[in-house]
């Protein structure tokens, strides 16, 4: 048993992890003629949660709570998997990589997220406001206005040949080429990283 844990916690290859997800949207349309997404377990839950006369949110959405016991699956993993599989090893961050994040004032890759900016201190700052708040918004427009989130595009659109997700896809990829390489920089000096 303690190899197979050994084995769980470290590191998959992509060549294993990607078809492991991939295969995840054959198995729910064949089992149950059911798309892949995420995003759209929040409209679900402010259909329970909220129920008003908003067009949006009056459909029948006890159909889908095969989908928020998905979600709760990925949370129950997620929490399990940090709690009890989580590697002690630091992340294997590339030295260029480590150089341009060094340069932004990120150093420390003991965690998934980096501790400079995602803590507890810097949540009701400034930087907070425009990391967490704006960001948030930010995501959960674009999700909403794009139809759904880079996961369910590039995942389930992409393999159910939908044009308008290699579409949604690209610009998503071209987003975060932006951001990154021409925003972040300005973005964290003007927030006092």
């Amino acid at each position: 048993m303690e190899q197979f844990i050994e084995w769980v916690i470290q590191p998959w290859p992509w060549y294993v992890a990607g078809p492991l997800i991939g295969l995840t949207v054959p198995a729910l349309l064949i089992l149950g003629n059911k798309s892949f997404g995420i995003s759209s377990s929040l409209r679900h839950v402010c259909a329970m949660c909220a129920p008003a006369n908003i067009p949006f949110f009056q459909y029948n959405w006890r159909k889908e709570m095969w989908n928020m016991t998905f979600v709760l699956g990925i949370l129950i993993g997620g929490v399990i998997a940090s709690a009890f599989l989580s590697n002690p090893e630091t992340i294997v961050v590339a030295e260029s990589t480590q150089r341009d994040l060094a340069a932004l004032g990120i150093t420390d890759y003991s965690k998934l997220l980096p501790a400079e900016i995602f803590n507890w201190e810097n949540l009701f700052t400034l930087k907070g406001l425009i990391f967490f708040v704006f960001g948030g918004f930010m995501v959960g427009f674009g999700t909403r206005y794009a139809g759904g989130c880079t996961s369910g595009h590039a995942i389930m659109g992409i393999s159910a040949l939908q044009w308008p997700s290699v579409v949604a896809t690209i610009f998503f990829m071209l987003g975060g080429f932006f951001t990154t390489h021409f925003l972040l920089g300005p973005l964290m000096a003007w927030a006092g990283f």
